[in-house]
């Protein structure tokens, strides 16, 4: 389709149409099993940790002499804590290498909040009605945690680089109810926008009704370059020190998408005052961290020269996926106005937008031909996209054939939904104009 379908004849739009129809069923008749719905690490990828699986081995338990099969350091391996401090470019002292899920620890920490209150607030925030704000679109599974609690999520516009600072701004002055801001500031999911130094300072140094706001910097993308090397990550504990709210970030990690995604990391890191916070609660649940997960990540990577190069070989498995993608939705549906999406130079996905109120349709009927896509509206706060246009596109896992076939099939909803609505709305201008005559 290489026309806008508004620009068709009558009896073209008609044509493209029945068209269109013929075209998905069929792709229905060809019974599709393809599964797009998350960015989980395909087999390949999981392939390059295998080695970890025999680490660290029979007599390999001591490390900074700490006996690794033993309770104890709640804080996580300082070896660990320095290598991967080096990666996310903060201080080894303020920060704790955890379990194996990220989403875990800020689960944990909002709960900590929620039941105790922060360190610089006595108040628990279960004690008063609180309100988070979500840059959209946003990551499903923050939004998931967050309405868990019954907390509030108010929408702010994601830009080309970070959320609107001016909506945030005149938000969290006037409402000592907002309380936090999820944030994925390194090729954030969906989008890949990666957030600018300005924003980031931004965020950091404004004034807030509430004392205790807190930015949850869930850096999941870190090191997760699709084009070249990663940017150098932001000391966001450094700047918020520098803007006189050193509480302020609450940060977060994993190395979930680098080694074994069942089987990785978590990081929490903050102030002083915030790690001490986070590990006086995190005692009354936990002895200690899984030391040995902790000493075989150590012996795998050995320095963050490892890190790189291994993220280096994920590049070279996920980068001509995410270029696939492209190509397919650029020749398929490039010059027809019905969608548009970016081309990310990082992270895990490819945000897709189609034409305003087919996102589900195009959803639907993907699953009605064997195409299982991310629900429509799940970037958004209680599902609600209010132009139902947004679809979140996960290429990692299928296999180039796989994904193939799925983005071509997708490519054939798209057409359709939005023949579909242009049709029906071209059949409801007719209907208006002999009604007013």
């Amino acid at each position: 389709m290489s026309t806008s379908l508004h620009s068709l004849t009558d009896h073209e739009l008609d044509a493209e149409l029945t068209r269109s129809r013929a075209e998905y069923d069929t792709l229905k008749a060809r019974g599709l099993a393809l599964d797009i719905t998350r960015g989980k690490p395909a087999p390949e990828q999981l392939d390059l940790s295998a080695a970890m699986l025999s680490l660290p081995g029979d007599n390999d338990y001591v490390i900074d002499g700490i006996d690794c099969r033993n309770y104890g350091e709640l804080p996580g391996l300082p070896s660990l804590r320095a290598l991967f401090g080096e990666v996310l470019n903060i201080a080894p002292e303020s920060l704790i290498a955890g379990g194996t899920s990220s989403l875990e620890t800020m689960y944990d920490v909002l709960s900590f909040a929620w039941i105790h209150g922060t360190c610089d607030a006595g108040a628990p925030w279960s004690s008063a009605p609180v309100k988070f704000l979500c840059p959209v679109p946003g990551y499903d599974r923050h939004l998931a945690i967050t309405e868990s609690f019954g907390i509030e999520l108010i929408a702010v516009p994601l830009v080309s680089d970070g959320p609107d600072v001016d909506a945030i701004r005149e938000l969290v002055a006037g409402d000592p109810q907002i309380k936090g801001i999820w944030c994925v500031p390194m090729f954030s999911n969906p989008s890949g926008v990666t957030y600018s130094e300005q924003v980031t300072r931004d965020l950091l140094s404004m004034q807030t009704a509430a004392p205790d706001f807190r930015i949850f910097w869930d850096n999941a993308y870190a090191v997760h370059a699709l084009v070249g090397d990663a940017p150098e990550v932001l000391d966001v504990l450094a700047i918020a020190a520098q803007m006189g709210n050193p509480e302020r970030p609450f940060v977060f990690a994993s190395t979930s998408k680098m080694t074994i995604a069942g089987g990785g990391v978590s990081f929490f890191a903050g102030s002083g005052e915030n790690v001490a916070w986070y590990l006086g609660h995190l005692s009354q649940k936990r002895v200690g961290q899984d030391k040995v997960n902790q000493l075989r990540h150590v012996r795998f990577f050995v320095d963050v020269n490892g890190v790189r190069t291994h993220m280096r070989k994920h590049q070279q498995i996920l980068a001509p996926k995410f270029e696939l993608v492209t190509t397919i939705l650029r020749r398929e549906v490039g010059d027809s106005g019905i969608a548009s999406w970016t081309d990310p130079r990082g992270g895990y996905f490819v945000n897709l937008e189609v034409l305003p109120g087919t996102a589900k349709r195009v959803v639907a009927l993907a699953k009605d031909a064997g195409i299982a896509l991310t629900p429509a509206g799940s970037a958004f706060p209680s599902g609600n996209d209010p132009r139902d246009s947004h679809i979140r596109l996960a290429p990692s896992l299928p296999s180039e054939a796989e994904l193939q076939l799925a983005i071509n099939g997708l490519c054939t909803c798209i057409r359709l939904s939005a023949a579909e609505l242009v049709h029906r709305d071209r059949a409801a201008d007719v209907h208006r104009s002999s009604v007013s005559v």
